[in-house]
């Protein structure tokens, strides 16, 4: 199973991710997140980070669409990721320029073909992640039975407050009739010493386990 570690504020961590077989590495580009990547690390440092393995995702919240693609150029990004109200218009001038994953914050009741269905034909990937007040993840898991039946079409990741004891949920869900869309799991929050930190010592075993699913 692929993996996406998000909100990092390091270069050097993204090089230790890349290091133990993370897939993907998750920068946070909305100002008001406390895990914004621009106030620790430069454009020019993330431009030329390159692990051998590991991919850049920008990740946006409702961004001025020609600010986003100067900094996908300026950061040598490889997915934006759209985390915000955009519309699928905006989905589709963004995913002219570079692929594109348009996340969803669900909550328990939401009908989720119907949320998804005006983006199908546009975007690369989803991501499915836990409703909250603001915009950023909550640290919690949202209900994953409103998915299991679902036929998804495009590829996802599965994101929201996973964490290090979720490995045999993810077993079991990877069983599940939507999982042959299942793209990546997305973590974050449930592995950090602060935020944008991440506690190696928890990620490591984790990828290891997830890597067999």
């Amino acid at each position: 199973m692929r993996a996406k570690v998000c909100g990092l504020n390091s270069v050097n961590q993204m090089m230790q991710l890349d290091e133990i077989g993370v897939d993907f590495a998750g920068f946070i580009f909305y100002p008001k997140s406390p895990r914004y990547v621009l106030n620790t690390v430069s454009k020019v440092e993330l431009k030329k980070a390159k692990g051998a393995n590991i991919n850049k995702v920008g990740v946006f919240v409702n961004e001025n669409p020609d600010q986003l693609l100067s900094l996908v150029d300026d950061c040598g990004l490889y997915l934006a990721q759209l985390h915000g109200d955009e519309t699928p218009r905006y989905c589709e001038k963004i995913a002219d320029y570079i692929s594109v994953i348009k996340a969803f914050r669900l909550r328990d009741d939401d009908d989720v073909l119907w949320k998804i269905k005006d983006y199908q034909d546009i975007v690369d990937m989803f991501l499915f992640d836990t409703a909250g007040a603001e915009y950023g993840g909550t640290g919690k898991r949202f209900n994953w039975d409103i998915l299991l039946s679902l036929n998804i079409n495009i590829p996802f990741f599965l994101s929201g407050g996973i964490g290090p004891t979720d490995i045999d949920a993810l077993k079991s869900f990877s069983t599940s009739p939507v999982a042959k869309d299942l793209f990546a799991i997305d973590v974050n929050s449930q592995f950090e010493i602060t935020p944008g930190l991440k506690d190696m010592t928890r990620v490591k075993p984790f990828i290891q386990e997830l890597s067999q699913i």
